[in-house]
């Protein structure tokens, strides 16, 4: 009677094995927290309340409330910090808020409202 080869088993005119080497695993490292950039809308005469505190929810998600807050703000100190973020964010807020288009409420606006953007202050 025929012996049938045991498949699992390795026969013995396999050649040679390969060894693998495992690294062992390096241990995690925390993120580090990138700097916080303030976004900081700027004031002008050619833009509404209307117009600022929709912008605002749009580009933002503020609710109508600190839009509001921060319209006044923005109105009364000439500049209102609208949101603190890493870099390219910031960045990415600001160029929304420039791209946003004039105020159709008002005929002497012509552009959108101007934003800079500025490290965070730390607070230490």
């Amino acid at each position: 009677m025929n012996r049938m080869a045991d498949v699992n088993k390795p026969s013995e005119s396999s050649g040679p094995t390969t060894k693998i080497k495992v690294k062992p695993a390096k241990p995690k490292q925390k993120p580090r927290k990138l700097p916080p950039w303030n976004v900081i809308l700027l004031d002008d005469d050619d833009h509404t309340y209307a117009y600022v505190i929709e912008m605002l929810q749009k580009v933002f998600g503020h609710g109508e409330q600190q839009a509001y807050k921060m319209a006044k703000e923005v109105d009364e100190t000439g500049r209102v910090i609208v949101l603190t973020t890493h870099k390219e964010r910031a960045e990415l807020k600001r160029d929304q808020i420039v791209g946003y288009g004039a105020d159709p409420r008002l005929e002497a606006s012509r552009a959108s409202m101007r934003a800079v953007i500025e490290p965070a202050r730390s607070g230490g």
